[in-house]
Order: C-alpha cells, then sequence, then structure tokens
C-alpha cells in the first residue's frame, strides 16, 4: 500500500489545523493591535496623507487578512510530508514577528521611520514565505496575496506619513500640552 493516510485522514488534519491557526493568528493580530492606538493624541495630530483610508477599514481588513492567512498557514501545516513544510512553516512564524510589530512601534513607540523599517522587513520575508508556500501548496501561497497588496500598500502609506509629517508629528518630546521655544 502506497498511501500514507486516507482523504479523510488529511481532511481531518486540515480541520484541526484550521481550529488551532485560524484563531491562533486573529488572536495574535488583536493582541498587537492593543499595543498602540490610532486614537493617541500623537497619531491625531499628525496631517494624514491624501492614500488614508477610513479608519474603520483597517480593523474591516486586517480581520478578513488574518483569517486568509490562517487558512494558508493550516494548508502548510497541514502537508504532511510535504518538502519544505518545515522551512515553509519557520519561515512565516519568523515573518509574522514583523507584523505584529508594527504597530507597537509606530503606534506604541510613535516611530514612523522605525515602523517603515518594519514594514520593509515584512514586505521582504512575506515574500520569501509565499516562494516557500508555492513549493508545498500553491494555493497556501495565492492566498497570501492580497496580504502582500495589503503590506505594500501600507508600507507606501507609512512612507506618506514621514513625508508629510517631517519633524515626526506635534506629540513627540516631552508630553507637555505647550511648548515654548526661547
Amino acid at each position: 500500500m502506497n498511501i500514507l493516510a486516507s482523504k479523510a485522514q488529511l481532511r481531518a488534519s486540515l480541520l484541526r489545523w484550521l481550529l488551532f491557526l485560524v484563531p491562533l493568528i486573529v488572536l495574535l493580530g488583536f493582541v498587537a493591535g492593543q499595543l498602540g492606538s490610532p486614537q493617541t493624541p500623537w497619531f491625531q495630530s499628525l496631517t494624514k496623507p491624501a492614500i488614508f483610508p477610513p479608519s474603520a477599514a483597517f480593523g474591516i481588513v486586517w480581520g478578513i487578512l488574518y483569517v486568509v492567512i490562517g487558512f494558508a498557514v493550516a494548508l502548510v501545516a497541514s502537508a504532511w510530508g510535504a518538502h519544505g513544510r518545515g522551512i515553509a512553516i519557520i519561515a512565516f512564524a519568523l515573518h509574522f514577528i514583523g507584523n505584529l510589530a508594527w504597530t507597537p512601534v509606530f503606534f506604541g513607540m510613535q516611530n514612523m521611520t522605525g515602523g517603515l523599517y518594519v514594514l520593509v522587513y515584512v514586505v521582504v520575508s512575506l515574500l520569501f514565505v509565499i516562494a516557500l508556500f508555492w513549493r508545498v501548496r500553491r494555493i497556501a501561497a495565492l492566498l497570501l496575496l492580497p496580504y502582500l497588496a495589503w503590506v505594500c500598500f501600507a508600507t507606501a502609506l507609512n512612507w506618506q506619513f514621514i513625508v508629510e509629517n517631517p519633524d515626526g508629528g506635534e506629540g513627540t518630546g516631552s508630553g507637555a500640552a505647550v511648548g515654548i521655544e526661547l
């Protein structure tokens, strides 16, 4: 017999990975989102670029993307015996740490340049992850393309924030409500 697992066993494995990874990815994204907020006086004081979408769009888009990302990772994780499965999962984990780091860096630390560096890492590492996922499960790689488009947009948006706010925003510095220059 050449079959390691039946189709039913493979479907059950995918279902288990889905039930574990989709909520985990969504939860991690939610927790990272709590480590910084666009509601801070610093962010509210920034000049918003023309390409800045309505604030509600971010929660909706990220919510959908995190579910799709979880599905893609589950497809790869359930591909038992596939060549490159392990390295693809490790590469994704290293990539996703960068994704989760952006909110605390940009909003929490109020560091737009640092946020841009994080996003460049996210885009480059995501390209690597997509290539690795392609070798394991092509549909998983294709599922990551909207995520790639969104982080490319986020990178352009982050860059525009830097261009529009060369001083880093009015909220930086000592936190004093009024500054006096001598």
